[in-house]
């Protein structure tokens, strides 16, 4: 039996918001690597359907009872106070205000950790507001200004770190490193947010894609009106909707027509009025190189571009890296987006692949740094079923680069207890990559010379700017 590395205690209870596919692979790892009294932890979900069986099976009790703007303050405190020391909320539900519960947790003292900066139910499919309130860089100013009314010393909120927002940071920070060193940059590691953000500015970096392709298959066929995928529907539905939005670079030339800008806030991103889920773009993968992948909008496209901006002694913005998502889900899932958006509804019947539903595969999950003076370099995680039935239980690929990042967040929030608001750009990567490497299967690095204008113009004629294929005019795919 392996023996793994216990990394913290939590004193206090431990109340875990969500029991899905995520929340059933978490919590055999939160037993594996944290200390706490098992008699005090709470497993809260709006469904059972075998959910309630499961976390007595580990220990936990399950209330069955979903959080509701009207509710949380009411359901959680008791939950987080009972029994004295330091509570900690784990929140890996949907349709849960973040920002919301996060401040309730600072007012009880509680830790916290999300994947996602969740919106309260209803947010993502108000007609009311318009794309640029449904937005993440919506969801993200609304955190950022929590994060800044804070006083000093607050009690550690740990805001999207699962596997992408939140590893894929991280992999930022190790393939910039990567790559200033194979480009003979003199430069120490940085350790400042305008350190590293110079560092970027000085290899040439143009962009970055969060390029993920995900090639596990089911051994049954998908079956017609059912969306199938590897990790939440209902999370997938909900982003997918939103407008596609990526952060957006200096080096840019051109802009899409139905593209806008941000009026206020860090003005790192922009937003373009169609759906991510039926955006596509090209980019890189190292196992099977080229592909088209959907521009799905996620906090780091938006948090990785801030963080790496160069600001002059005005505040004027000199230097900023384009960065959006690029991801290839698994075919069925694929196959899924096609039967929502050429229905023009979605599917009321979800489906989530079981472990053993899979008969084999990869999430390939990593950053593809691009434009610089090496051309582009993709930095991340090759994971496999196979190696995932060997390393934890009740996981595919997907959730286990997910739930190992929840398990590091949940460790770095320990150790770094009254760091107020932060997010993943923020903490420090070295410790975080440590916990989550035994769970990542191969973590590597490959350079290629792949850009967006392989092969084109072809047969037929395409607008395209040929003086530097990294513009965004290349990549989108129209």
């Amino acid at each position: 039996m392996a023996i793994h590395p216990i990394y913290g205690r939590i004193t206090g209870p431990i109340v875990m918001v969500g029991c899905g596919s995520i929340g059933k692979g978490t919590l055999p790892m939160l037993e594996r690597h944290l200390q706490y009294d098992k008699s005090r932890i709470t497993v809260l979900d709006p469904k059972d359907e075998g959910r309630k069986a499961f976390c007595e099976t580990h220990g936990a009790r399950f209330i069955q009872k979903g959080l509701t703007k009207d509710n949380y303050r009411e359901l959680l405190t008791p939950l987080l106070t009972d029994g004295g020391g330091q509570g900690f909320c784990v929140n890996l539900s949907v349709d849960t205000g973040s920002t919301d519960i996060m401040e309730l947790c600072n007012e009880l003292g509680a830790l916290y950790i999300d994947t996602v900066n969740e919106p309260w139910l209803g947010f993502y499919f108000d007609s009311s507001k318009g794309p640029a309130a449904r937005s993440n860089y919506a969801l993200r100013e609304n955190t950022l200004a929590a994060k800044k009314a804070r006083r000093p010393g607050s009690t550690t909120a740990v805001s999207c770190c699962g596997a992408n927002p939140g590893m894929v940071s991280f992999f930022v920070k190790q393939a910039l490193l990567d790559v200033a060193s194979d480009m003979r940059i003199n430069a120490r590691e940085p350790k400042t947010k305008a350190e590293w953000a110079d560092l970027m500015r000085q290899t040439g970096v143009k962009g970055i894609h969060i390029a993920e392709r995900d090639t596990q298959r089911c051994k049954y066929p998908k079956p017609p009106g059912v969306f199938v995928n590897t990790w939440s529907v209902e999370g997938f539905l909900s982003e997918g909707m939103q407008p596609a939005e990526l952060g957006w670079g200096t080096h840019e030339q051109w802009m899409p027509a139905n593209a806008h800008t941000h009026e206020t806030g860090s003005g790192a991103a922009i937003y373009l009025l169609q759906p991510g889920a039926n955006t596509r773009v090209r980019s890189w993968c190292p196992t099977r190189g080229a592909q088209y992948g959907f521009l799905v909008t996620h906090n780091e496209s938006i948090s990785i571009s801030d963080y790496f901006s160069v600001r002059d002694a005005s505040g004027a913005v000199v230097y900023r890296p384009t960065c959006h998502y690029a991801y290839h889900p698994a075919d069925d899932a694929v196959l899924s987006l096609h039967e929502t958006f050429g229905s023009g509804k979605m599917q009321e019947n979800h489906h989530i692949l079981e472990e053993d539903e899979i008969v084999d595969g990869i999430d390939e999950l990593g950053v593809l740094l691009y434009g610089h003076g090496k051309n582009a370099y993709w930095f991340g995680s090759q994971l496999s079923i196979e190696e995932t039935r060997r390393l934890a239980p009740y996981q595919n690929a997907t959730a286990l680069q997910v739930t190992s990042a929840i398990i590091g967040g949940m460790v770095w929030a320990l150790e770094n207890p009254n760091a107020g608001i932060v997010e993943a750009d923020e903490m420090d990567f070295h410790r975080l990559l440590e916990i989550q490497r035994p769970y990542l299967g191969p973590v590597k690095g490959f350079y290629t010379e792949w850009t967006p204008l392989a092969g084109r113009p072809g047969l037929f004629p395409e607008d395209i700017d040929t003086s530097d294929p990294w513009q965004f005019r290349n990549v989108l795919v129209r």
